[in-house]
């Protein structure tokens, strides 16, 4: 039986006149089987967005600090079951605090630029270490402890995401000109290579994808992960790209949540300063990947246990969506 098979099997059950059978104690009994309807309704209420995903590709963005919210198990779960219910998931991941932390105990000097980190030689050794080596392998790990099939690959494997030198400049203080600033070894995605991403997809497996990338000479660049996701989701025409963060979502004037935005919306936002700081980027790169072709971008908050379940299979959902307009 196919997971589309099974899942259509549940629209024929009907829970609502279900006998109460002695369970033990009757109290207890009546207790226990009133849980298992709430467990089944649950599915059932839950099968018209398994549907609407099946066999579609989700990219999902695991934020470095989503990942500092202590949930690996719930999300290596949820991962695991949206591969169960037929969807095709994809997960990149970041690692700024890591990195940080690692990059402190070795006593290497570390700042940023505009968010993004200064990175030299020595500091590109210990960001691919955190990133492919570290970060990477346990979130495969995770995955596979929960009953799914991972493998990890980093943005060099298969010349997969081919980066550029990032480009960026500032005003001069004293000359008031813009000048350009040398983040060093900061990258952009050139060119994402779909095609290594569906042979694992094909493969039955789980790509967990670390944000380093490859230039023209072969050398190795640190890229936003939020940056990789996107391009990532645009390349390989995901239906959704989710990306996991440590806040509620997109908040307006007043420090509510936005449950949905258009790309149009987003941009404006953005234009009168309700949108600001580090959620900027976020919200550029869910805006380029709906416009390379992406269903839709969701920003949620990592740190409420099985998020992206509440997302995917729930009518409300959770945090911001953006779409086009």
């Amino acid at each position: 039986m196919t997971s589309l098979d099974l899942t259509r099997s549940f629209a024929r059950i009907d829970f609502t006149d279900a006998p109460a059978r002695p369970l033990g104690a009757a109290g207890r009994g009546r207790e226990i089987l009133d849980s298992m309807l709430t467990t089944a309704r649950v599915l059932v209420e839950a099968l018209p967005f398994i549907l609407q995903y099946d066999n579609k590709i989700i990219v999902v963005k695991y934020g470095g600090h989503a990942m500092e919210g202590g949930l690996p198990e719930e999300f290596a779960q949820d991962i695991v079951l949206m591969k169960q219910t037929g969807i095709n998931p994809v997960v990149v991941h970041g690692g700024g605090p890591q990195i940080g932390a690692m990059l402190k105990r070795l006593n290497i000097p570390s700042s940023f630029i505009d968010g993004l980190r200064v990175t030299d030689a020595a500091a590109m050794e210990v960001v691919e270490m955190v990133l492919s080596g570290t970060i990477n392998k346990q979130i495969v790990a995770g995955i596979n402890a929960a009953g799914g099939r991972a493998v990890g690959v980093s943005g060099k494997d298969g010349n997969m995401v081919l980066a550029k030198k990032a480009e960026r400049s500032r005003i001069d203080p004293t000359t008031k000109e813009r000048v350009p600033i040398d983040l060093g070894f900061v990258g952009e995605p050139e060119r994402v290579d779909a095609e290594v991403l569906r042979m694992i997809l094909n493969s039955d497996l789980i790509p967990v994808v670390a944000p380093i990338g490859v230039g023209a000479k072969g050398e190795t660049y640190n890229i936003n992960a939020d940056t990789v996701a996107g391009a990532v989701a645009g390349a390989i025409a995901a239906e959704r790209l989710v990306l996991l963060t440590d806040v509620e979502g997109v908040l307006d004037s007043d420090g509510k949540v936005i449950p949905h935005l258009t790309v149009s919306q987003a941009r404006a936002l953005m234009a009168d300063g309700t949108i600001s700081g580090g959620m900027i980027p976020k919200i550029e790169t869910a805006v380029d990947a709906v416009e390379k072709g992406v269903r839709a971008a969701v920003i949620l908050d990592g740190r409420i246990p099985h998020v992206l379940l509440l997302e995917l299979f729930t009518e409300h959902g959770a945090g911001t969506l953006i779409k086009a307009d």
